[in-house]
């Protein structure tokens, strides 16, 4: 899955057959079997105030491989489509880290080496969720070039980074450049946790390494900005490593599951749920049976850890959710109307279904109402209901609320009409921000608002 406005770096081309056509086509991970090779460098190679990148590259660079992928289609006729990407090797036994978008569909897989030896591949195990995939090489000789994996979470912002890989199929490609963050959110899948990086990456990079100056491996090179130039983005190897045994030896990855939709937090929410600065998630809506309400978890609550590691983001969660299996029970410390409290959870399994689906952007129909000055909003009752029909420009509810939008609370008490929620907001004071509930087609979120 894609974002938009990013661009997965696999490199796609078409041929079609007997027509002479083309067409277009976190805590530091576990690593329990997880292959582990010493470093190729005890302290980096390093020329008279510059890395010595090229005694680097040549060190490191037979483990870094290129990957072509045919998908056979048939339409009117039979044609190829063909995809080019990279990755590495991580183990003498053959196995080939990459991208899960890289290999997605594929009916043939072959791994080019360095040296331009080539060799068919087969898919053991993939992970659509964190955009990885582990090939195994068919007969693979005992001579392989392995690499050396580091740790990412011990990557500072400013470090030098060498990327190699096969962009637009012109393999052994070297680029330099530091790491420009880290902890960065993109918005291309539920576990988000991107290394940016300024070394310059391009379509057919999609599953190379992304080293550090000893030789090692600290990120997989996944996407590009569309927006911007010299900004990528690498999954961290410390995410590849809770994943590989699994994939491996499934050829899946089993997650819990702890069943609560969140939203992010800014000032306002944090000021008026109770907290003294912005973190936690915030818990938007809880399944009906699920882990979070048998622990008494409810809407409104906000999740500030998991087994004592912070959640000092929203997004954090669901990343610290995935590292236990289903059947973990896990202590979440909780802030519950404004007092904290530690309850247990104890997970089941992540579905392998599609995402949720995003919220419908249009409103139920209303006729003109009242209007509730104390937020620059109109509203009207409907079927029981408390809808938005305008907000003023630059009033309190601006960027806020949106026509269409049901209040359903007000600092947690349910609104039961117009009249009750002026009420309810005259007995909320000034000093601090409301906090109110709305729905928006088929989902709720929560909204603060300062007067």
């Amino acid at each position: 899955m894609q974002p938009r406005h990013l661009i997965p770096l696999a490199v796609l081309a078409a041929l079609s057959l007997g027509t002479g056509c083309q067409h277009a086509a976190s805590a530091a991970a576990p690593t329990d079997g997880t292959p582990q090779t010493p470093a190729p460098f005890a302290t980096p190679p390093v020329l008279t105030g510059t890395p010595d990148i090229a005694t680097l590259v040549a060190k490191v660079k037979p483990s870094v491989v290129n990957i072509t992928t045919v998908q056979e289609r048939r339409v009117s006729r039979v044609t190829k489509q063909q995809a080019l990407g990279s990755g590495f090797l991580v183990d003498a036994q053959g196995h080939v880290v990459t991208n899960a978008h890289v290999v997605d569909g594929a009916d043939a897989v072959k791994v080019r080496l360095a040296d331009d030896r080539e060799f068919k591949a087969k898919v053991v195990g993939k992970d659509e969720r964190l955009d990885v995939a582990v090939l195994q090489l068919e007969n693979a000789p005992g001579d392989l070039p392995v690499a050396a994996l580091g740790v990412s979470e011990g990557t500072r912002v400013g470090e030098y980074v060498v990327a190699i890989g096969n962009p637009f199929g012109l393999g052994n490609t070297v680029t330099m450049g530091i790491v420009s963050a880290k902890g960065r959110t993109i918005g291309a899948g539920p576990y988000d946790d991107f290394i940016q990086t300024d070394a310059s990456i391009n379509p057919g990079n999609s599953g190379g390494p992304l080293f550090n100056l000893r030789g090692q491996v600290v990120g997989i090179n996944t996407a590009i900005s569309a927006q911007g130039k010299g900004i990528g983005f690498a999954i961290p190897i410390d995410a590849m490593k809770q994943v590989y045994s699994e994939l491996v030896s499934t050829g899946h990855v089993t997650r819990g599951r702890l069943g609560v939709v969140i939203q992010g937090m800014d000032e306002d929410l944090a000021k008026a749920v109770g907290l003294d600065r912005v973190r936690g998630a915030l818990v938007e809506d809880v399944e009906s049976g699920g882990p979070a309400e048998k622990a008494g978890i409810k809407s409104g609550d906000v999740v500030l850890s998991i087994d004592g590691q912070p959640v000092t983001h929203s997004e954090d969660l669901p990343r610290l959710v995935a590292m236990h299996h289903p059947g973990t029970q896990v202590k979440l410390t909780v802030l519950h109307e404004k007092q904290t409290r530690d309850v247990g959870a104890t997970l089941v399994a992540l579905e392998e279904k599609a995402e949720k689906g995003a919220r419908p952007g249009s409103g139920p129909a209303v006729e003109p109402g009242a209007r509730s000055s104390a937020l620059g909003i109109g509203v009207v009752e409907q079927d029981g209901q408390v809808v938005v029909e305008n907000v003023s420009p630059d009033g309190p509810a601006d960027g806020k609320l949106r026509p269409g939008d049901v209040i359903e609370e007000v600092n947690h008490q349910p609104v039961a009409g117009a009249d009750d929620l002026s009420t309810k907001i005259r007995a909320a004071g000034v000093d601090k921000p409301l906090l109110l509930r709305v729905k928006h087609g088929d989902g709720s979120r929560y909204v603060a608002i300062g007067r």
